[in-house]
């Protein structure tokens, strides 16, 4: 097996370390950055910095390079769709790709049919303008989320958010009339039950939230993650949205999906939700969707998606030209690659590699995933689950300072999240899986950690 990992300087480089400083003086202090190092160039889960250091980049721009670093299929459409025209404002002048990826979308969506969209810029857009079509339909306000729950930065997504720190903390007042209620986190069960003795116990906490705290007929919508993402790779048990989408219907809720981050193959469907079998009344999109190019979505049913009047859900930027098309080559690349099929396959061989590291590795707590989306919770004592966030940052450290960029999340920054572009190769993705398990092992032993007889 060849190396793909290529690293001629120390981590980070002289030229990186140079740049990084200027950013230090020049760039707002919240821009702080996961990696030590400056890209040159990227090409499919492969990334070089400006020293001349190839990386294997397991971040995919945190989700958002489900096709990878710089496919050529979307680079040519770019540059042809450049070449023509770079902005009209879709309702000043229109554009055909946008209408074409309406069609295709709104037919793929694991929505009730027949469907409609409209495109914004990010994903913390799609969601603010999710709840204002669902408030218009309904004539309802209250929206009800959950624990865990990552929906944007925006004053309405921000408010959906469930994390204080660093999402929240100093931002309130925040939005009114926004409910919550636990996530089915079975490896830390909200009701303390055990999946599936427990019969999916959880989702009736939704039920009980109707019923005691906001009335059905105030409620326009529940928004859901199919797999919770900034909340630590979450996933639930299969039957969970469908009991979650029985209890919208029994109360008359509209049901909304946040497929921001499994959306577009990541989880082994083009959407996640379709594992559930479950049709959602909203599906919110972004990140690889266009595969880079700022574009995010809103689909769903037709009527629900015609309820605000003429002009007041939209934006001078929103379903830009070049994103539209790269959109389109994304669709299309989806189904000749078969990138969730791949995705299918990528994740069977994390899951195997992780759950064989978990045998000798104290750290590792728990090993989850749905295809591609895989998660790895770090814990300084398994009986007592206690989370291991800095220990977690330091084998990020020690990857990135070996070639492999990876990342973290959940509520106590103690899951390690594979994002890797569903392009990686199997001899790219075991050099990388190598670098965290040769990681992991380094902090285990300076921390004297062993697994229990």
């Amino acid at each position: 097996m060849r190396n793909h990992i290529r690293l001629v300087t120390e981590v980070p480089g002289p030229r990186s370390r140079e740049v990084l400083a200027r950013k230090d003086r020049y760039v707002a202090a919240a821009f702080s950055v996961h990696a030590p190092v400056v890209i040159d160039h990227g090409r499919g889960a492969l990334v070089t910095d400006i020293d001349g250091n190839t990386f294997i980049d397991l971040t995919g721009g945190i989700g958002v390079l489900n096709v990878g670093h710089c496919h050529p299929q979307v680079n040519q459409a770019v540059h042809r769709q450049v070449d023509r025209f770079l902005h009209t404002d879709f309702t000043i002048i229109p554009y055909e790709s946008l209408v074409t990826l309406a069609e295709r979308l709104g037919a793929k969506a694991p929505v009730r049919q027949p469907a409609k969209c409209a495109f914004f810029n990010s994903g913390a857009e799609a969601v603010e303008n999710a709840v204002k079509i669902a408030r218009a339909y309904t004539r309802r306000t209250a929206i009800i989320a959950f624990e865990g729950a990552f929906h944007g930065r925006t004053m309405m997504a921000m408010t959906l958010t469930s994390k204080s720190k660093p999402y929240r903390a100093g931002f309130g007042p925040f939005a009114p009339e926004v409910y919550r209620v636990p996530y089915a986190y079975c490896y830390r069960c909200p009701i303390r039950a055990t999946y599936p003795a427990c019969g999916v116990a959880c989702a009736d906490l939704l039920d009980r939230m109707l019923e005691l705290f906001v009335a059905p007929e105030d409620t326009a919508a529940v928004i859901v993650e199919p797999v919770q993402g900034e909340g630590g790779f979450v996933v639930p048990p299969r039957e969970y949205l469908g009991r979650i989408a029985d209890i919208c219907r029994k109360h008359g809720v509209l049901l909304m999906v946040d497929e921001v981050q499994t959306g577009f193959g990541r989880t082994g469907r083009l959407f996640a939700l379709e594992h559930s079998g479950v049709q959602a009344d909203l599906v919110t999109v972004a990140k690889s969707l266009a595969a880079g190019i700022p574009l995010s979505g809103v689909v769903g049913r037709a009527e629900v998606m015609d309820a605000p009047a003429d002009n007041r859900i939209g934006g001078t930027y929103v379903g830009n030209p070049v994103g539209c098309v790269a959109a389109l080559e994304v669709l299309d690349i989806m189904e000749k690659e078969d990138l969730p099929g791949r995705a299918e396959a990528l994740g069977r061989m994390m899951m195997d590699r992780f759950r064989a590291m978990q045998d000798s590795h104290p750290l590792i707590g728990d090993v989850r995933g749905l295809g591609a989306m895989v998660g790895v919770e770090l814990v300084k004592d398994r009986s007592t689950k206690e989370p291991a966030g800095r220990e977690t940052s330091e084998v990020l450290r020690r990857c990135m300072q070996k070639g492999v960029i990876p990342l973290k999340c959940g509520l106590y920054g103690n899951v390690i999240r594979m994002l890797a572009s569903l392009v990686i190769t199997e001899e790219q993705l075991a050099e990388a899986l190598d670098v965290i398990e040769a990681a992991i092992s380094e902090v285990e032993e300076e921390a004297g950690l062993k697994v229990p007889a």
